[in-house]
């Protein structure tokens, strides 16, 4: 899997996501902390945007802003109704200033 730079790391402010539009992906870029995380940024129910939507780091989990489905940043699975499918999520690391993103 290529890996691509997504953003710098002062893109993202800890606790919040932002949407990234990269050769063909559409990834939420996720900081919590010092932790990073990237997941497809469609919502498996409705299409919507994750990064729009409340970043919960005690839970690691983001919540779509269109119908409160929350999904787990760590494996994409879908935590609460009306999402009941996964959504893809993908390795990050950070390589000096830009955060890195396996797809």
């Amino acid at each position: 899997m290529p890996e691509i730079a997504v953003c710098k790391v002062g893109d993202v402010a800890p606790g919040s996501a932002i949407r990234v539009d990269k050769d063909g992906h559409r990834l939420a870029v996720v900081r919590i902390g010092n932790d990073w995380y990237a997941i497809a940024d469609r919502c498996s129910h409705a299409e919507a945007s994750l990064a729009e939507g409340e970043v919960w780091g005690d839970e690691c989990e983001i919540e779509c802003p269109k119908h409160g489905s929350a999904f787990s940043l760590k494996t994409g699975e879908a935590l609460t109704l009306p999402a009941t499918q996964p959504v893809p999520v993908y390795p990050v690391r950070v390589d000096g200033d830009n955060v890195m993103v396996r797809v």
